[in-house]
């Protein structure tokens, strides 16, 4: 993550349990409640259904290691994610919407 703010707002999975582990930097964790501030060898289990979230404000550099279990595919998921940001798609609120739950992630 780089040194902008950016991560993502609350959120859960249907079918999938998440891990993170940060790696190096600050990053804020979401445990359902409260936003904790990860640091490095900080290690943060969601469980399927488990509202979380994470993002980097601290204004430097960090990194997660993020596992998803049972592996889903999620490449299109960040690739979409990658269009967004770069303006390549522009996605109506409802084409959002499907293209959140096709790939398990639903928001509060």
């Amino acid at each position: 993550m780089g040194p902008e703010p950016a991560g993502a707002q609350p959120h859960f999975h249907r079918t999938i349990s998440e891990s993170f582990f940060v790696v190096s930097g600050t990053v804020k964790l979401f445990d359902g409640s409260t936003w904790l501030a990860g640091q490095p060898g900080d290690f943060v289990y969601v469980p399927e259904g488990g509202l979380h979230g994470f993002r980097n404000e601290s204004g430097e550099p960090a990194s997660l290691l993020i596992l998803f279990v049972p592996g889903a595919p999620r490449e299109a998921y960040f690739e979409g994610l990658v269009e967004l940001a770069e303006g390549r798609w522009t996605p109506s609120h409802d084409e959002l919407q499907a293209f959140m739950g096709e790939h398990d992630n639903i928001y509060v």
